[in-house]
């Protein structure tokens, strides 16, 4: 350990976008979570610091904007109150600042109390700087060029960030989840399974849906029935994308907790979500860490956790034909779906679980603290 740096630092936690405490379940609220439970395993004393939703979707809504400054310039005075009575922390940790959704209270706070500064999963898009957004755009790069240390979970972020601050410190993360739900449970894979989980709303995961539906158009002759984790405000649009497959062949079933998650993906033989605009998906990697080959697209962050022809298959974008091909292969071959469940679960366990993410950023968020305290 660095000379100086305590066994213990107490850290400052906060998701502008959606709090880890936030009523709707998402990717989002996941990694937090997960970045939290990391940080605490690590030994660190994690607080949230605030549950301010610094989220503007409009980017002409000048008056939503002016509101979200004055809530946090008052979050910044309350927590300037607290610190002064209790302690400053050693680091303020931000998850997720990005476009629609800048730390406004972080960067002050560091600043004013001489503490480091740390992102995870920033991210810097030039072609929206546009109304309200650019000026949340240009707090979201200030903050990056001035922290001590930008974790980055994809190669693609990553780049994205060294374009656009090439003199900001970053640091890689791989994606992780929590793998022991769904490793402790045994596979029994049932033939023709095929299992998705996903949000319905509009967007990439709409997308999404309309891909995963015209792909399994193409193979109706195939023995296979697709289990649909999920829902959301389009579920009744999703729906429709799949009418006229036939009694039986898809079961909704809503949305589950993550036990339950884990029980229907222990009987799946194939994950099958194409992926428009992912991120990396966690469910991608709560699915192979359950057993499950994945099927999806070559597209965004998916590449950073299925590794073609080791874990899954991964086809071009937009390529129904291609999409269907691949998974009609794996339902026709039991073997290489054994082959590949077997690798997907241990790659998970090596590369993508809370105990190997944990070491790796207990040694990142030390560092930052040893180089700037």
């Amino acid at each position: 350990m660095r000379k100086g740096l305590r066994a213990s630092m107490k850290i400052a936690f906060y998701a502008p976008l959606k709090s880890p405490d936030h009523a709707v379940p998402s990717g989002d609220r996941l990694m937090a979570r997960q970045l939290v439970d990391c940080l605490r395993r690590a030994g660190h004393a994690v607080t949230l610091a605030s549950e301010l939703r610094a989220f503007c979707g409009d980017s002409d809504d000048a008056a939503a904007y002016a509101v979200l400054r004055a809530r946090a310039a008052a979050e910044v005075e309350r927590l300037s109150a607290l610190w002064r009575a209790e302690g400053a922390p050693d680091l303020w940790f931000c998850y997720h600042p990005y476009y629609k959704a800048p730390d406004l209270i972080g960067p002050p706070l560091c600043k004013r109390f001489g503490i480091a500064y740390a992102t995870a999963e920033a991210s810097y898009s030039a072609r929206r700087n546009i109304g309200i957004w650019r000026d949340m755009q240009a707090r979201v790069l200030e903050a990056v060029r001035g922290a001590a240390v930008n974790i980055g979970l994809t190669a693609r972020d990553r780049a994205g960030l060294a374009a656009a601050a090439p003199d900001a410190a970053i640091a890689p993360l791989k994606p992780f989840i929590d793998a022991a739900p769904f490793t402790s449970r045994a596979a029994r894979p049932q033939p023709g399974h095929l299992v998705t989980v996903a949000m319905m709303r509009a967007g990439d995961k709409l997308e999404s849906f309309r891909a995963l539906a015209a792909a399994l158009r193409r193979i109706e002759d195939r023995p296979w029935r697709l289990s649909v984790v999920g829902d959301g405000p389009l579920r009744a649009e999703v729906e429709a994308l799949f009418s006229g497959f036939g009694d039986g062949r898809i079961a909704w079933l809503g949305q589950k907790s993550q036990a339950a998650v884990a029980e229907v993906l222990a009987g799946g033989a194939l994950y099958v979500w194409p992926g428009c605009g992912e991120a990396y998906g966690l469910a991608y990697l709560e699915a192979q860490a359950a057993g499950l080959p994945v099927v999806a697209w070559r597209t965004a962050g998916v590449p950073e956790v299925v590794e073609d022809g080791e874990t899954g298959r991964l086809t071009a974008p937009g390529d129904h034909a291609a999409y269907a091909a691949a998974i009609a292969a794996l339902l026709d071959d039991a073997a290489e779906r054994r082959r590949l469940a077997e690798k997907a679960r241990a790659r998970v366990l090596a590369d993508h679980s809370l105990p190997a993410a944990a070491a790796a950023l207990d040694a990142i968020v030390r560092n930052t603290v040893g180089e700037t305290g």
